[in-house]
């Protein structure tokens, strides 16, 4: 057992459990298991149906804020009566005033809601706070923080990097103490907003092999020449724009006619009556098998039943996009040939005709020629499964990222200091 880190570390999330964020939860995992003693603090209650293993290994208190200021106004204005006489409350009351001034909007007033809430509930033997995320979640934190001088940092990921005001995650950057981020394009636009680059440490999300299940080497030899063996085509994601769901329809829609193929979707989201319509219209709608959002066994069995897996990521018109999604690492893992496209960080994982084959985000016949060419060819799937699973575990390490989150938690700052500091920035 790893000796405890001299820490007590608040955690601020948008919501906990989420079957799409197992990304966080392993991370939450493993810094319990080095010895980090923590807590998550819930901007929302869950409302996935089902929870993964790792979940369950989480030991931490969970506490959920008030999603909704008017849902608990008791506990608001207790909040409020204790957070207004707490040291850092005036310096936070104005970096919250300023911010509202940029952002006149109710979700702006609900963070500042929460956050007095979290600053009046939180126990005093909490040291630091540490925010999943550089929108909503780290406002709140950032708030509560000040009013209690306390350190805190923030785990920045795809959207939260992408669509956030650049002045804001600017001044966040200023305030907190130091940031992660899981992809090298993600950790070049942090440092081109901080005014201290160094503090923005890249740190790939990897994967925890020991919680996973055992890789599967030798796949069925489909070709896509058996109507009654079809291969069999996998795709993992939230069914939202930047995960390019349409673009692959039409790429589906596009295969030869001599091809015979099967599709499966796992993954929850406002689209999907959209893109079952989508394949109704392209008459592949018999083809497409849509299980919904699903626990982490069904997500296992799913890549081991699969012949090839498919991301088609793409920017969605908002600016949102993807960062490293951990799908495809555990795709890779699994021994699964990987056909995605060279949006967001995707190219720092995969290398077109070295590991995978990759095409234009957006662009579905480039899209259906690469899914064409791995359903022809098993012998590729196979050299190129081999090649990613390789690469992930040899690249991303999940134990020396999570380290480094664990010393970087454990490492003391003097509350005083900070609140000077946050001050002397005013």
């Amino acid at each position: 057992m790893p000796s405890p880190i001299d820490a007590r570390v608040a955690v601020v999330l948008k919501g906990w459990p989420r079957l799409s964020e197992t990304f966080i939860a392993q991370e939450i995992a493993g810094l319990e298991a080095r010895g980090v003693a923590l807590e998550i603090w819930s901007l929302r209650r869950p409302t996935d149906k089902h929870r993964h293993p790792v979940h369950d290994r989480v030991q931490g208190r969970v506490v959920y804020l008030p999603e909704y200021l008017k849902d608990d106004p008791s506990r608001v204005w207790a909040g409020w009566l204790k957070a207004r006489r707490l040291p850092g409350y005036a310096t936070s009351r104005a970096r919250f005033l300023a911010d509202l001034r940029r952002d006149p909007s109710a979700n702006r007033l609900r963070r500042w809601g929460q956050a007095l809430v979290l600053a009046a509930e939180l126990p005093a033997s909490i040291d630091r706070l540490y925010a999943h995320f550089l929108h909503t979640p780290a406002s709140v934190t950032r708030y509560a923080a000040l009013m209690r001088g306390l350190p805190w940092s923030v785990s920045a990921h795809a959207k939260d990097i992408w669509t956030s005001a650049p002045w804001e995650a600017a001044e966040k950057l200023a305030d907190c103490a130091w940031a992660v981020t899981c992809t090298n394009m993600g950790a070049d636009r942090l440092r081109a907003l901080s005014t201290r680059p160094d503090k923005v440490k890249l740190v790939y999300h990897g994967l925890d092999f020991a919680h996973l299940p055992a890789p599967m080497h030798l796949r069925a030899r489909r070709d896509g020449s058996d109507a009654a063996d079809p291969v069999v085509i996998l795709s993992i994601g939230r069914k939202v724009e930047k995960k390019g769901f349409g673009d692959l329809l039409d790429a589906l829609a596009l295969l030869p006619k001599t091809l015979h193929w099967r599709f499966e979707h796992i993954g929850a989201g406002e689209l999907g009556d959209l893109l079952k319509a989508q394949a109704e219209r392209l008459g592949i709608a018999d083809r497409c098998t849509w299980l919904g959002a699903q626990p982490q066994k069904q997500v296992f069995a799913a890549l081991a039943r699969a012949d090839l897996f498919v991301l088609a990521s793409k920017k969605a018109a908002d600016g949102d996009q993807d960062g490293l999604p951990n799908v495809l690492m555990e795709a890779a893992h699994q021994g699964l040939a990987i056909v995605s496209t060279r949006a967001a960080a995707i190219g720092e994982f995969i290398e077109d005709g070295e590991n995978g084959l990759l095409a234009p985000p957006g662009a579905p016949e480039a899209l259906s020629a690469a899914l064409a060419r791995m359903i022809a060819h098993p012998d590729l799937r196979q050299q190129l499964a081999h090649r990613a699973a390789e690469t992930v575990r040899t690249r991303f390490s999940f134990d020396a990222g999570v380290d480094w989150i664990a010393s970087a938690l454990g490492q003391g700052v003097q509350p005083e200091a900070m609140l000077s500091e946050a001050r002397a920035a005013e």
